[in-house]
């Protein structure tokens, strides 16, 4: 068996070491003679897993005592409708920006619980770019602003944030871990592990404690972000095989160097791309530079009628889910933590090659 470079969006590639370590672990853990998926999640062994994973994310984003680091289930998605209905209580709206398809959803669930001042949006310009903060009109007596700094289907992407009195809530499914970032600067943050750290079926969300007081009684109880810290993320049966792996994930970024070295590597990837992209006559990107994103690159072939030519031709080369979005059409590569820089350069090497076969 040979592996392939997994260019998939979520759920995406992981690292070929972790696997092999799980693959290690799958029949007998630490001497239990059963795996972690069979474990109870009450037990010592699986409890010293979920804290070993808290501990680790904590290195590695220096995420100090004012925050509660939450396992919760249902997807980030999920996190859409919970997060309006743990954060609006006491307040009568919730600001929120739009930057492409995930933030257009996270405004349509959070509707559901209250009016929504959207504070920008480049929706008129096919969201190519990130709005200036100076056309921000931010409602400062909102509960909190909502961003999504990468847009997983566009390829958009922004690190800096406003300046506000509102606790800011960020997705960052698609780029935790990948770049350094100041926690402190965020009322919440939340991330589907499906692309930068682990399997499907678990996401982490990294909560600023005063605003726990907002969770309410009258909320479903595996819902309520308060019942969740109380109770270490396990009112109910937790995803435990997926918190095990993504432990298995921080431990293999702390051997790497951490955030910082990783980041250094991601930069580098995606100049790899974006310069063999723009200095090609076949592919091109429709993201303002200053907006791109490092994780999800899309592009586009000038003659789409090779599109088909393209994806079947990269697939048998072992650069497999490079069609983009069923939304959007044409390529995407997502480069996240896992994808080592070989596999971008046999990317872009292919590319080049397949613009002198058609170009």
């Amino acid at each position: 068996m040979s592996r392939v470079y997994n260019f998939c969006s979520g759920p995406a590639a992981l690292p070929e070491e972790v696997l092999l370590k799980a693959q290690k672990e799958m029949l007998d853990w630490h001497g239990m003679g059963m795996s972690v998926m069979e474990m109870s999640h009450r037990s010592d062994e699986f409890v010293s897993i979920l804290h070993s994973a808290k501990a680790r994310l904590s290195r590695l984003l220096n995420i100090n005592d004012d925050y509660e680091i939450l396992f919760v289930q249902g997807g980030a998605s999920s996190l859409f409708a919970q997060i309006p209905a743990n954060l609006m209580t006491g307040f009568s709206s919730s600001s929120y920006l739009d930057t492409g398809v995930w933030s257009t959803k996270a405004i349509k669930e959070a509707g559901k619980y209250g009016a929504v001042s959207v504070v920008a949006s480049s929706k008129g310009d096919n969201y190519s770019h990130v709005p200036q903060f100076s056309d921000w009109k931010i409602d400062e007596s909102s509960a909190y602003l909502h961003i999504t700094p990468n847009e997983t289907i566009g390829g958009v992407e922004f690190a800096d944030l406003p300046e506000t009195n509102l606790p800011i809530v960020a997705d960052l499914s698609s780029t935790i871990l990948s770049r350094q970032i100041d926690v402190s600067r965020y009322g919440m943050i939340y991330a589907g592990a499906q692309k930068n750290v682990g399997p499907a079926g678990v996401v982490i969300c990294i909560v600023r404690k005063d605003l726990l007081s907002r969770s309410q009684g009258s909320l479903p109880t595996t819902w309520n972000f308060a019942n969740l810290a109380a109770n270490d993320s396990m009112i109910n049966t937790p995803p435990t095989f997926a918190i095990y792996l993504a432990d298995l994930v921080f431990e293999w970024l702390e051997q790497r160097g951490g955030v910082a070295a990783m980041e250094a590597i991601n930069i580098e990837k995606a100049e790899l791309l974006y310069r063999t992209i723009d200095e090609s006559a076949l592919y091109s990107n429709h993201v303002d530079v200053a907006s791109r994103s490092r994780m999800n690159i899309p592009f586009i072939l000038a003659d789409e009628s090779l599109e088909k030519a393209f994806l079947e031709e990269s697939e048998a080369a072992g650069l497999k889910t490079l069609a983009g979005h069923r939304s959007v059409g044409g390529m995407r590569a997502s480069i996240y933590n896992a994808m080592p820089i070989e596999g971008v350069q046999a990317l872009v090497d292919f590319m080049k090659s397949f613009e002198k076969r058609y170009g």
